[in-house]
């Protein structure tokens, strides 16, 4: 079997991520300027790859996130399984000292190996590996597709990573991301290999709003 590529990239950014209000699989926003701008910087960068196929999750900001390739004419896919975690009754809600509590005491349970604790009302990492396997499943079987894009969310993707790269799935922290940030691994057959490891470079161009620290941790994780 020739090499796979797969170029996975986290979605540009929302308001939401912006203000630093939970999103989740619940919560279907939009980009804002700056998220417009970084899926326009990541197309101008990557437009020239020539991608066989495009997958996204069902969500808005993904799909609008890879847009132009989508306009270009390259086919393409939404799949659940590459949806976010659900952050369950903490979906739409400001980050309040609590809620940024409550969700740091999660993930501590995360990294000691409790990946089966559920946020309240929504999902555990285990449940977001279960649908990913099934979504990664379907987009490798089809060995045509030589080169492919991969549109997901912030934990989804360091749960994807997990996966692909035989990482236990408590150390999913491992794998930082930014919006628009990306990941490319080339897949031989047997094992993957990372050859873009949260890439940036696209987006040097990119003018970010100012935040606070506590609203930039939580646009890392909770996408």
């Amino acid at each position: 079997m020739s090499t796979k590529k797969i170029y996975i990239i986290r979605h540009g950014q929302t308001d939401f991520n912006l203000r630093g209000i939970v999103q989740g699989s619940g919560v279907n926003s939009s980009l804002n300027d700056t998220g417009r701008a970084q899926a326009n910087a990541f197309f101008q960068a990557y437009q020239h790859i020539g991608f066989d196929k495009v997958y996204t999750s069902t969500l808005r900001r993904t799909c609008e996130s890879v847009q132009q390739f989508i306009d270009q004419g390259v086919p393409y896919e939404m799949l659940e399984g590459l949806n976010e975690i659900s952050w369950g009754l903490r979906e739409g809600k400001e980050i309040t000292p609590e809620e940024d509590a409550y969700y740091h005491w999660m993930l501590q349970e995360w990294k000691r190996g409790n990946t089966f604790q559920r946020i309240e009302g929504g999902e555990s990492p285990d449940d977001v590996l279960k649908r990913q396997k099934v979504a990664m499943q379907y987009m490798m079987k089809n060995e045509w597709e030589k080169t492919v894009l991969i549109c997901m969310h912030g934990r989804a993707l360091r749960i994807l990573l997990c996966q692909l790269l035989n990482y236990p799935l408590h150390s999913m922290d491992t794998f930082e991301h930014q919006n628009l940030s990306l990941y490319q691994l080339d897949y031989t057959g047997s094992i993957f290999a990372v050859k873009r490891h949260n890439d940036t470079s696209h987006l040097t161009q990119i003018h970010l709003p100012n935040e606070t620290e506590s609203v930039a941790r939580m646009q890392r994780s909770v996408s």
